[in-house]
């Protein structure tokens, strides 16, 4: 076998050889890529979660999963919103001024329609599920008790509106989760059109 054939046999095994490493390369990567996107189930639990809330009755809670979190809608009575007035000075921020809560949260029944609450059922103390005790004057809870969300964990109480009480281990209010309604009765909860 002369140079001149040695030469370009040894060029195309080296360039086949190549090209098959290529290949093999490109079919491991592709599983191993696609083993670091989210499933259909992960991009579900992200996605937005839409409820009807044309059947919620005054005075009624009703628990939304979004996220992997609970979140509540409290459809308030004319007398839960007015018992929202009267205890501002026993709140750590009565005006919802912390950051990253959504400008609709920052106004004292920290709503876009006062009548309903979209709220994260998360207590912002270390992060247990407070219990809804909408009933005023509560004997455990104490005479001045206007009603709205009692953490048994550690004691940390907050108003109808989510906002914390003084002197209690929660640091701030309960968070507004983003949220949109699409008509009166249709309400999208993970999506915001007017994001902070």
């Amino acid at each position: 076998m002369d140079q001149t054939t040695f030469q370009q046999r040894r060029q195309f095994l080296t360039v086949w050889s190549a090209a098959v490493g290529g290949i093999g390369l490109v079919a491991t990567a592709i599983p191993f890529v696609k083993s670091m996107m989210p499933s259909e189930r992960a991009r579900a639990a992200g996605a937005p979660a839409e409820l009807d809330v044309s059947g919620i009755a005054p005075g009624t809670l009703v628990t939304v999963e979004w996220r992997g979190k609970p979140v509540w809608v409290l459809h308030r009575s004319d007398a839960m919103l007015a018992a929202l007035g009267g205890h501002d000075a026993s709140l750590v921020d009565p005006a919802s001024n912390q950051p990253q809560q959504p400008f609709y949260a920052k106004n004292p029944v920290r709503a876009v329609k006062p009548p309903f609450l979209v709220l994260t059922a998360i207590c912002t103390h270390l992060g247990c599920i407070p219990s809804f005790r909408p009933e005023p004057g509560s004997a455990d809870l104490g005479a001045d008790w206007p009603g709205g969300f009692y953490c048994p964990c550690h004691g940390s109480k907050f108003d109808l509106a989510g906002r914390v009480f003084r002197n209690v281990p929660a640091p701030r209010n309960m968070e507004i989760p983003p949220h949109a309604w699409l008509s009166d009765a249709r309400l999208l909860i993970g999506e915001d059109p007017h994001p902070v």
